[in-house]
């Protein structure tokens, strides 16, 4: 059932609408196809950072599976006051990867997992239980710039994806012509059965796409199925496999980059709710942050890392037009089957980085329209406000393009400011803070004439 959402996009479904069943996980299948592997890719890369064995490694890709599609189906139905009701996919962030590779090899997986424990529900569960006293402070321009970073940052990403990623740096074969033309393949198939078709050819496309890259990767004997092979059946979580250990440092790290994934999930959650013309209430924003806390903390216990809103699946809502919570409850019961099968999870991990790369490049550049057009909508762009946008998009994309700038800083300083989500989320929280505008939590609008260029301005769309 379609429907024009206010000042939203054209849903094809929107929130509470259930799709036929078998539609359903068709659309679901494409959220897991977009998400499996960078979720499971931070796992590889801090289990061979750390020198873990490779049946470790495979039991954490195995957690980190079955604790995404559980935190998943929290998000989209909740449990208590923990959930948001969103259609919100959940996955190990990047963010933490630096972090965890550098505390795994210096004090041990241990202390990584004892310090998400600590920090987890502790940081995110405060700031979810204090938002409605916050939530002044994160008006739409805010969170659409947090978007909008989300989105552009995440773009060398799926430019690696697309040009092999780590296998193809390791073979010698980055940037290979074969690479490429896998990841432009996918990203013709994606936009043209979006643009040019209508009905389930139109909502499936990335899914359609990722499948005939797929098949054209077999073709070219780009495929390695020797890992399917390899993989159990069924595995059992096992808790407390690493033990727990609680290094000040590690958990003063951690504190920081789950303040830094909680500004990720308010952003990808305004992400989603743009689709409505609309940001997230309070119930939502706390339900999501209790999410995202919780379920890390208690992931820790079965050796998994932490997990947090995906900002690809926020790109599928968007290109596609479906909404529905109940498709990305069917992903999240996917994700949790995964888990608990390495060798069904196996098959879907052969697809190749390229592959991803082409669905990669257009999910993210779509996160960062989403936050364009919720800025947009809610907000006057006048002087202030482009300034704010200037400031805070440069300084970000600045600090992701250049980390070394910074090197100078102590190493708990170039952990904090060198997150470019955080930089940019930081410089537009004090500026529209500080400087009186309409959106200011301590600035009625009429302390915005001041500041503004036009000395008879119309008046800006209500942030209610």
């Amino acid at each position: 059932m379609s429907n024009e959402s206010g000042d939203g996009i054209h849903l094809e479904y929107g929130l509470d609408e259930k799709p036929p069943l078998p539609k359903s996980i068709l659309l679901g299948l494409q959220h897991v196809a977009v998400m499996i592997v960078p979720a499971t890719a931070v796992a590889y890369i801090v289990a061979g950072s750390v020198g873990l064995s490779g049946a470790d490694t495979a039991y954490i890709v195995q957690m980190v599976l079955l604790f995404s599609g559980l935190a998943t189906i929290v998000q989209a139905y909740t449990v208590g006051p923990v959930g948001a009701k969103l259609p919100i996919v959940m996955g190990t962030s990047f963010t933490f990867l630096g972090a965890m590779t550098t505390i795994g090899a210096d004090f041990g997986m241990a202390a990584v997992f004892g310090a998400i424990l600590v920090t987890g529900f502790t940081v995110e569960g405060l700031i979810g239980w204090q938002f409605n006293r916050i939530k002044p402070f994160f008006p739409p321009l805010v969170t659409g710039l947090v978007v909008v970073i989300i989105g552009l940052y995440l773009i060398p990403t799926g430019m690696d994806y697309a040009a092999g990623g780590t296998a193809a740096h390791e073979a010698g074969e980055f940037g290979a012509l074969h690479h490429i033309g896998l990841a432009a393949l996918v990203l013709a198939i994606a936009v043209g059965l979006n643009m040019l078709t209508r009905g389930i050819t139109r909502l499936l496309s990335i899914l359609v796409a990722i499948t005939v890259g797929y098949v054209a990767a077999v073709a070219v004997g780009l495929v390695d199925f020797s890992p399917i092979g390899a993989a159990a059946w069924v595995a059992v979580p096992s808790p407390t496999r690493f033990g727990f250990e609680f290094e000040p440092i590690a958990i003063l790290v951690f504190a920081f980059l789950f303040l830094v994934s909680a500004m990720e999930t308010v952003g990808d959650m305004s992400g989603v709710t743009a689709a409505e013309g609309r940001n997230p209430d309070t119930r939502e924003f706390r339900g999501a942050l209790f999410t995202d806390g919780l379920l890390s903390s208690l992931g820790s216990v079965f050796a998994t890392f932490p997990v947090t809103s995906f900002s690809q699946n926020v790109g599928i809502i968007t290109f596609t037009g479906v909404m529905s919570r109940h498709v990305v409850g069917i992903s999240g019961v996917i994700l949790a089957v995964l888990g608990l099968s390495p060798k069904i999870g196996a098959v879907v991990t052969t697809i190749p980085s390229a592959v991803f790369g082409g669905a990669t490049l257009l999910m993210v550049g779509m996160v960062a329209a989403s936050g364009f057009r919720l800025i947009v909508l809610h907000t006057e762009l006048d002087r202030r406000n482009m300034v704010i946008v200037a400031v805070s998009l440069g300084l970000g994309l600045g600090i992701a393009t250049t980390p070394e700038a910074i090197s100078g800083l102590p190493n708990a300083a170039q952990t904090f400011f060198g997150e470019p989500v955080i930089l940019t989320a930081l410089s537009a929280l004090v500026l529209n803070t500080f400087v009186p505008g309409e959106q200011s939590p301590l600035f009625d609008a009429e302390a915005a004439t001041p500041v503004d260029d036009n000395p008879n301005p119309a008046p800006g769309p209500s942030d209610d």
